[in-house]
Order: structure tokens, then sequence, then C-alpha cells
């Protein structure tokens, strides 16, 4: 597919220009990066290395959404890190197009493995007799199938979009990373459809995936009248971390994408909390308010004092 740009590459302003704030981001989003993936890949490895815990639906996906996670961080912050100590913050055309696509796929993947989770806290609390049936491994499998089918698509559908965009001179983006309204203020020619084709594909699977959950996670707790104050107990504790989870997660992108296009200057402290901030609360949330969890944990933090003693 051809594209018609002059330009090489572009240049990122960053979260700040004063070299000051410049260090003081550097510091501050290193100790979050370093904690971020520490901490999702803790959460994964605990899940792989305990079965009982890998075989049940809800840490199945709780596993790929802590990789994703992982992931989704690691596509943005590491380059806004290294940019933090670099005067001039540029990168190639080719890895802009990347970051791009990287960053819609991991986020398109997590949103629908996010409406999985609802979908399981759905079956365990309005199904239970029939949660062992419904929820099966290879529903499971057919999920995260989906999820990463859709997160494919999602994302290519922008990157297709924005390679037929020509940049022919302005290459400044106001922005710490590459993202599609930035992009669009640089094009040279006009962006009124392109735009609506943005708010059509990422605004609209925002908008309705966040109501589905809402309205997901409302039939849920009206069902919990009907359990015991233990079991009302358990279930608003879990499904008090999904909503948690998916609140930093959604409102965020929904002001984002779910507007009419413009690429406003607060967009970049709005972007901080679903592309840094939610990867990094994502293990805390889940971690702190579940016993499996913290004790799988301790689990395999000592088999592995164990393995290192016998060394």
């Amino acid at each position: 597919m051809q594209n018609h740009s002059f330009v090489t590459e572009f240049v990122l302003l960053g979260l700040s220009q004063n070299p000051r704030v410049q260090k003081m981001v550097f510091v501050v989003f290193l100790f979050v990066y370093i904690t971020t993936v520490g901490g999702n890949m803790l959460v994964v490895v605990t899940i792989v290395c305990s079965p009982a815990l890998l075989e049940s639906p809800m840490y199945f996906f709780l596993a790929f959404l802590s990789f994703l996670d992982a992931c989704f961080s690691s596509v943005i912050t590491p380059k806004m890190i290294v940019d933090s100590l670099c005067e001039r913050k540029s990168i190639s055309f080719e890895g802009c197009m990347v970051q791009l696509f990287a960053e819609h796929f991991f986020a398109g993947v997590e949103v629908i493995v996010l409406t999985a989770m609802a979908y399981d806290c759905y079956v365990a609390i309005c199904k239970p007799l029939h949660y062992s049936s419904i929820m099966n491994r290879r529903l499971c499998c057919i999920l995260m199938g989906i999820a990463w089918t859709g997160g494919f698509l999602h994302s290519i559908v922008q990157i297709l979009f924005t390679l037929q965009l020509p940049f022919c001179g302005p290459n400044v983006i106001d922005h710490f990373m590459c993202d599609l309204y930035p992009l669009l203020k640089l094009a040279c020619t006009d962006t009124h459809i392109f735009g609506l084709l943005v708010v059509a594909n990422s605004g609209s699977i925002c908008i309705i995936i966040f109501s589905f959950l809402l309205v997901s996670y409302g039939v849920i707790l009206f069902s919990l009248r009907k359990c015991s104050s233990e079991g009302r107990r358990k279930a608003l504790s879990t499904c008090g971390s999904h909503i948690a989870v998916v609140v930093l997660f959604f409102i965020p992108c929904v002001f984002i994408y779910a507007r009419p296009p413009a690429a406003f200057s607060f967009d970049k402290t709005v972007a901080i909390f679903y592309t840094i901030l939610t990867p990094l609360l994502n293990p805390l949330i889940y971690t702190f308010r579940n016993k499996d969890v913290k004790n799988a944990i301790k689990k395999v933090w000592n088999r592995l004092v164990a393995f290192s003693s016998e060394n």
C-alpha cells in the first residue's frame, strides 16, 4: 500500500519542554514502568504456576489481562522515558505507525478481555448452578481468540486509513506518543471524513462496550438481593475490582475518541490515565482485594526462595 508522504520522521513534544520537569518525568515514569511490568508479570507467573487458579476462568482471564497491560505499557512508556533525556524527541514514520498499530491492538484486545471477565462474573453470580458447564475451557479459549482477532481488526483498520494520509510538511506532534488525532492535524488534506471514521471505530467501540459493561454490572448488582450477606460481600468485592478497572480504562478512552475530531493540549494528561496509570493500578486492584492471588504469590515466592537456597 503506497503512502504519499514526504515526512520521514515526527518530532514529539512530550509532556513538557522544561528540563527540570523532564528529569522528574524520567524518574517518576521509570519507576512506574518497572512497577507496572513487574507487578503484571508477577500476576501472570503466579497464576500460570498455580494450577488451581489457572483452571478458574476468572484467573485465566486475569492472567491475560495482566500480560496485555505489560505489553500495552511497553509500547508507550519506554519511548517516553528515553525521550525525557533527549533534547530532540523524534520517531521515524515507520516507528510511529508501528506504535499506533500496537497501542490500538493491545487496547482493542483488552477491551474484549474486560467484556469476557464481565460475562464470567455475570454467569458466576446470576447462574451459579450452570457456571462450570457454561464457562468451560473451550469457551474461555474461544473468547480469547475473539479478543485477539477483534484487537487486530480494530487496529488494522486504523492503520490502513492512516497510511492513506499524506504528510508533506509539518511534523511536530504535541504529544508523548503517536496517536490518531494528533496525526490528523498534520495531514496535508481534509481529514474531516477520516475523523468521523475514528469516532465510528474507536469511539463507538468505547461507548458501546462501556455501556454494555455498565448494564451488565447493574444486572449483577440487582441480582445480589437474593444472595446471603456473605455471598453478597464476596460478589461485591469481585465486582468492585472489575468496575474500578473498567471505569479507569474506559472513561479516558471515551473522552479521547468519542468526541468530534480535535486534538487538545490536555489530551496528554488524559492519555496518561489509560496508557500508563491503568496498567499500573490493575494488578494492585485485583491483588490487594483477592486472598487467593495473595496466597498464591506467597507460595510462588516460597518456592523461589527454596530453590535459590538449594543452589
